[in-house]
């Protein structure tokens, strides 16, 4: 897989994003940096799904590729971690239009250092 390339997110897109079955689980699970395989066996689905979804969220601009690492079987693999922490979706105009309360890189390094 290549690495994604991140598109200016739309409503539709985000709604779409959101809708499809095991996005909202991948954004829970990527609150610190995990590849695919990672996300596919703690969420328990399977690893073609997690990369579909890993793709829609990156493109609607709440997952970001954060680089590569080597993973256990000596391969080089895509890390993701999700670019929010809350959403909130106004319907009361013509469009959608959201809000978002983005991951600080600051909180990025604090949660990491808390993992290892």
């Amino acid at each position: 897989m290549s690495r994604p390339e991140r598109t200016k997110p739309n409503s539709t897109g985000v709604l779409s994003a959101l809708g499809n079955k095991y996005s909202a689980e991948i954004l829970c699970a990527a609150g610190t940096p995990k590849s695919a395989q990672a996300l596919s066996e703690d969420i328990e689905i399977p690893i073609a799904t997690c990369y579909r979804r890993i793709e829609e969220l990156v493109d609607a601009g709440l997952l970001t590729c954060e680089g590569r690492q080597l993973s256990e079987e000596g391969r080089r693999t895509y890390i993701y971690r999700r670019t929010v922490d809350e959403l909130e979706v106004d319907f009361s105009d013509d469009q959608p239009r959201f809000s978002r309360k983005r991951r600080t890189e600051a909180k990025n390094q604090l949660q990491d250092q808390l993992e290892n």
